[in-house]
């Protein structure tokens, strides 16, 4: 199986997904933010109105025969469902839209992994040792299930669901031919680390890129340090990561990924000789921003969706004048962007605004002849901008270059992709469109794909947070 990853915007070949499972449905109010959800979500509408669509979209893009011809007999009744769900023999178990929960299940048919599994996640949930062997007598199916929802195939709660598994960017991300885990910075995900470390380190499917797992290991004074100094401590996520050319990664220093991973991943890289250049992108500690991912993501080599907070341009607001305008700049909103070289990391290049950033990505490692175009959550207007950057609007996946996943309720959002040349296009209708075999996959250039959002969005992550690529094709420059 190839793993390589040399942009945002190649063409996607493969990625791993972890669809809702009834943990999602398991969320009370009293412990979403514990869990880090901001509300409870409906577990059938998340599924049935919603991820189901991302996931036969992704198919018809990266697997097509899983899904071409069979459309209208996945959605005709409700017993169908079974294509979605990995632990019914008719899941489409696909190795190009590969499911988390299946490869767990694979893994755990391994005795000696099993073994080893069923105890770190006792010891890391506080079971008792009868409950760890009562785990050692489920078979690897029922026992993956269990693992990530936290109930028993009686459905009784035995430990925490791992509601945030659905964002299978944070667990790793795939640098070349390199696999990068997290270190999560809050407890409710410590679980989704440990089950991504078994499967990436045990699982046939990554067999000749284990000696390429790259884990970052904490300061051997960690454990000395006090909660204030939080920062001192390795955490990392994810969204904080972006590889943006063959050469050149960006590294976010965010509510989630800490000063001293940065500065561990810029090292690590450098001495691996993986890029000549890291970019260290470090924005406010803010729920609201959370990953670099969250506020900026690309569309083409020259074409960026951004929030407006981090533009030269001011957002607009209705009915403002300059004094209004200044005085809302805050310092804490402020962007510090430091790129470091391999040859000379002594003398890291600084730049004023994101703008610059990716202007400069765009010409100087994409070479890029046109204008560099920016398209701003909410149209740059207040209070849309902020409105949908929470809902996501900034957090696209590309399927291939100039063709993206994003919300349908981000209403500006759209109007500034149609504004800028993008064709708009329902998912549901696509489906149809592609299933009629009226347009192809190859032919879609340039297209904004809106996808359901009403439950999705509510769980804090669009579709760049619900991918981890493994492969991409590489991009012409």
């Amino acid at each position: 199986m190839k793993i390589s990853v040399t942009s945002e915007i190649g063409t996607l070949k493969r990625l791993l997904v972890h669809s809702p499972d009834s943990g999602l449905g398991k969320v009370v109010p009293s412990k979403a933010q514990d869990w880090l959800f901001e509300d409870i979500v409906h577990l059938d509408t998340i599924r049935k109105n919603e991820y189901d669509y991302y996931t036969k979209i992704l198919l018809y893009f990266l697997d097509p025969d899983k899904i071409k011809g069979k459309l209208a007999a996945i959605d005709d009744t409700a017993a169908n469902r079974n294509f979605y769900k990995p632990e019914e023999k008719d899941f489409f178990k696909s190795d190009k839209v590969i499911e988390l929960q299946w490869l767990l299940a694979e893994i755990l048919t391994d005795q000696n992994t099993k073994s080893k599994l069923v105890a770190s996640v006792c010891a890391i949930e506080g079971c008792s040792y009868q409950l760890q062997k009562t785990l050692m007598n489920y078979n690897s199916t029922d026992l993956a299930k269990t693992f990530i929802s936290g109930a028993s195939n009686e459905k009784q709660l035995l430990f925490p669901p791992i509601p945030n598994f659905i964002f299978t960017r944070d667990i790793g991300i795939t640098i070349k031919d390199h696999i990068l885990l997290n270190k999560p910075a809050k407890k409710a995900r410590t679980r989704e680390a440990l089950l991504a470390r078994y499967i990436f380190f045990n699982h046939q499917l990554f067999e000749n890129y284990r000696d390429n797992i790259i884990e970052l290991s904490d300061t051997n004074h960690h454990f000395l340090l006090p909660k204030e100094d939080d920062d001192k401590k390795i955490t990392l996520e994810g969204g904080d990561i972006m590889v943006v050319s063959n050469n050149h990664l960006l590294v976010g220093v965010s509510e989630r990924t800490s000063s001293e991973a940065a500065v561990k991943i810029t090292n690590t890289i450098f001495q691996m000789g993986l890029m000549d250049k890291v970019t260290i992108v470090k924005i406010p500690k803010k729920r609201d921003y959370m990953h670099i991912d969250t506020v900026f993501t690309q569309v083409k080599r020259d074409v960026w969706v951004m929030l407006g907070n981090f533009s030269r341009k001011a957002v607009k607001h209705e009915d403002e004048n300059a004094v209004e305008r200044i005085l809302e700049i805050k310092k804490e909103e402020k962007i510090k962007i430091l790129q470091f070289h391999r040859k000379s990391p002594e003398h890291p290049i600084s730049f004023e605004s994101l703008e610059d950033l990716l202007v400069d990505i765009s010409k100087n490692d994409l070479n890029c002849e046109n204008e560099v175009k920016f398209i701003f959550s909410g149209n740059n207007e207040f209070p849309y901008s902020a409105r949908e950057q929470w809902t996501d609007s900034c957090n696209l996946l590309a399927l291939k270059e100039g063709v993206v996943l994003g919300y349908d309720r981000n209403d500006k959002t759209t109007e500034a992709f149609r504004q800028s040349g993008f064709t708009i296009i329902d998912v549901k209708d696509l489906l149809q469109q592609l299933e009629a075999g009226t347009i192809t996959v190859d032919s879609i250039k340039d297209t904004f794909i809106l996808m359901p959002s009403a439950e999705l969005s509510r769980a804090r992550g669009g579709f760049h947070c619900m991918s981890m690529p493994l492969w991409r094709s590489s991009i012409e420059q």
